[in-house]
């Protein structure tokens, strides 16, 4: 009888072209499909509950597959990451009920975006933390994170030539946004995050919004730009798209309310 395995999976998307399987290049659903396979014996598709871009880190990356073997559940999480290189860990695995889909059950997700406003980084933050020289004041960013709050079409904050506007299925940009802020890290001067929930987001909308915002905070554009942009529906109205090594998918939700899931 087929099992359905849910996998949590965290990783560090330093060395790998994203989430989503290549023909070419190295991918994180590559690396984990080839060693399922081998301790499932038998081939193994793993579907994620979104994608990740080159470069971009995952806490909680959720996925699953379909088996028939029927080895314990500790193996799936122990012997699985004895298998993986060390940038990619299972948190966690367990059974899920047959009509289970990481990507379709999922009714939310949480990313974050770390950066740092200071002169002069340390070597060793570059990789987790987008470097953005300049001062910064979180005070400007508030009437911003309120007019994002909400149900909008987000086109202005999605990478062009990403989707397929012509299409007549699906919901276009039209995405919710539960929670939006920015706040300081503790014990990190000039070190920031900017986390936002909602019920799906854009290719790159996190980083345009991430790049729109730190511009806003440093005062390259007025601080009530943002509902202006948000109004055009235009991606050249919106601000740079933040480097990828500052990109955390935290939390993807499965539940209502999904913050306590």
């Amino acid at each position: 009888m087929s099992r359905t395995i849910r996998l949590l999976i965290a990783y560090d998307g330093g060395n790998y072209q994203g989430w989503q399987r290549q023909r070419h290049g190295q991918t994180v659903q590559n690396i984990l499909e080839k060693r399922l396979t081998l301790l499932c014996n038998e081939s193994v598709t793993l579907h994620g509950a979104g994608r990740t871009d080159t470069g971009v880190h995952a806490l909680g990356m959720v996925a699953h597959f379909q088996t028939i073997t029927a080895i314990p559940i500790i193996a799936f999480f122990k012997g699985l990451n004895s298998m993986l290189p060390r940038d990619i860990r299972i948190l966690q695995a367990e059974e899920a009920p047959q009509d289970f889909h990481s990507r379709f059950s999922a009714l939310g997700k949480t990313y974050r975006y770390d950066f740092f406003t200071g002169a002069l980084q340390l070597p060793s933050d570059r990789l987790y933390r987008a470097h953005l020289p300049g001062t910064f004041d979180l005070d400007r960013l508030s009437s911003g994170l309120e007019s994002i709050i909400g149900t909008h079409d987000f086109s202005s904050f999605e990478r062009t030539g990403s989707r397929d506007k012509n299409a007549v299925n699906g919901r276009g940009a039209i995405r919710t946004l539960f929670y939006a802020s920015c706040f300081p890290q503790l014990g990190c001067a000039d070190c920031w995050s900017l986390r936002l929930t909602g019920d799906g987001f854009l290719r790159q909308m996190v980083r345009i919004i991430a790049g729109t915002l730190i511009e806003i905070g440093q005062g390259k554009y007025p601080s009530d730009r943002l509902a202006g942009i948000l109004a055009a529906k235009d991606r050249t109205k919106a601000g740079p798209t933040a480097p990828a090594c500052g990109l955390f998918l935290e939390k993807i939700y499965y539940h209502i309310p999904f913050l306590e899931s």
